[in-house]
Order: structure tokens, then sequence, then C-alpha cells
């Protein structure tokens, strides 16, 4: 909320616009025993770094802008109301992409003969309430502008990739859409997922629901690799169009940002770079 989440290799930065207009900006250390270990490097298993970030760090990082943003004197980082919310977020998220269009096709299944085509209706309506889903958030004020800072993010990482200086002025004629985006991440999960799911064949509806939620990581993994894959030769056409549809997605929870979130995402940025180029220690708390 009002705020941009910056993560390198060693270290995060959040910065948030507080009511009074001035920026504050959060620093930490990330955890070696994630961020450095074998799980970090091993393709496919990596893939659990990006789900820490994604169902943890991003959390974390919610609430805290929010206090900050709402005025609040000592804003936290972390606390039992944020692992609540998290997972009721994950049992949500859940039901809803993995539990929810399973429970669909069980009122046609039985008119569907072949289990390849019921797993392929499966993930067909799993992809269309995801899309749903992302058009209808899109509709509240409040997450219009978490958009536009997302907006912000993307444009000032495609401007340090591209090697411009970091300042709003740069930055602004950059694009919104970037390869490694969550967004294209969780679409290539649903992608996916329909052809994995697909070799389990049509076992009772409880396995089914199971075989969901276990193979979540399963799935993730792929489409981690798949999300590197993309990135790193991007510049080929046959990649570009592969990505065309992840890029395309990003309009539904991208918008364009005005200048003061670029100046947000520009110092959430600037100060992870600090930390990884050793010119600055994080502070223990907001500065």
């Amino acid at each position: 909320m009002e705020g941009v989440m910056m993560r390198g290799s060693k270290a995060l930065a959040v910065a948030v616009r507080r009511p009074d207009g001035e920026i504050t900006v959060h620093t930490e250390m990330l955890d070696p025993k994630i961020y450095a270990s074998w799980v970090s490097k091993v393709p496919f298993v990596r893939a659990l770094t990006s789900l820490w970030d994604v169902l943890v760090l991003g959390v974390r990082t919610l609430f805290y802008s929010a206090e900050v943003a709402l005025g609040e004197e000592a804003a936290q980082f972390n606390g039992p109301i944020a692992w609540g919310t998290l997972a009721v977020s994950l049992a949500l998220g859940v039901g809803l992409f993995f539990v929810a269009p399973l429970l669909l096709v069980g009122f046609v299944d039985r008119y569907i003969e072949s289990s390849f085509l019921s797993n392929i209706v499966e993930g067909v309506l799993r992809l269309l309430i995801f899309l749903a889903y992302l058009w209808a958030v899109g509709l509240i004020p409040d997450i219009r502008r978490v958009f536009a800072y997302h907006g912000a993010e993307h444009k000032t990482v495609n401007a340090y990739e591209a090697g411009l200086e970091l300042t709003p002025e740069n930055v602004t004629r950059c694009s919104t859409a970037h390869y490694r985006c969550g967004t294209a991440f969780l679409l290539s999960v649903m992608v996916i997922s329909i052809l994995v799911f697909s070799l389990f064949g049509r076992p009772p509806m409880v396995w089914r629901i199971l075989s969901r939620i276990v193979l979540i990581p399963v799935v993730a993994g792929i489409a981690y690799e798949y999300i590197k894959l993309t990135n790193r030769y991007r510049h080929k056409r046959i990649v570009q169009i592969m990505a065309a549809p992840n890029l395309a997605l990003q309009r539904l929870t991208t918008r364009q940002p005005d200048e003061s979130m670029l100046e947000v995402s520009v110092a959430a940025l600037k100060r992870v770079l600090e930390i990884e180029r050793g010119e600055e220690a994080p502070a223990p708390a907001s500065a």
C-alpha cells in the first residue's frame, strides 16, 4: 500500500510514501538459509524461494506498508496478525483456484467420457476464475493504486536493466511489463497445471483434490524455470511469442504510475543496490 518492495540477492528494501509526503525506506538482510542455500540453486526446487517471496515477504511487506501509509507511529514488519492473514489467504487461494474448479467440474463430470478432457475443462475453469479475479479486484480504487505502484516497480527495474540513470524522468519512459513479473509466474502456473494434472487421470474426487494441493510446488517449480528461460532468451522471436500472453496479462495487474509513485520505486531499488554493492549496511529499523 503506497509503496514498493525491491529484493536483491542479499537484502530487501521497502519504500513507502507517508501521509506527510515523505518516503520511509525499510531495509533488512535476507535469510541466507533460504536465499543462499542449496534450495536457491537447484533447478525446479529453487522455485520455493519465489513462493516464500509471495507468501511471506509479500504479506509482511503489505502489512508494514499499510501501517506506514496510515501514519502508524511504530510500524511493524511482522506479527501474529500477519501470519494469521497469511494462513487464511493461502487457504482461500488454494480453495478458489485449485479446489473450486474441481468442484464445478464435478457437476458435469458424469457427462465427460474422457479423463483427459475432464482435466482440460478443470484447467480452463481455473484459468477463467483467475482472470475474472484479477479483473474484479482491479475495479477496487485502492487496488488500482497498488497496481499503479506495481507498474512503477516494473518501469524502475526495466530502466535499471537498460542501463539508464534511475530518475523518475528516465523511468517513466520504460514499459510497465516485465518478463519476470509475478503475474506472469501465476499465469504460467495456471497453464502448466493443466498439463501436469492431466497426467493423473480421473481418480475419486477426494484424491483429485489432494493431488492438486500436493502438486502445487511441482507446478510452481516448472513455471519458475519457464519464467527464467523466457527472461534469459527474451530477445529471440520465438520466446517473445511464447511470453506474449504473460506480458499481455500484466495489463490487468499494472497501471500507469504518476511521478510520486516512481520516486518511491526508485528509492527502494537504489537502497537495495547500495546494499548489494556494499556501500551501505541496512538499518535495523526504518530510516
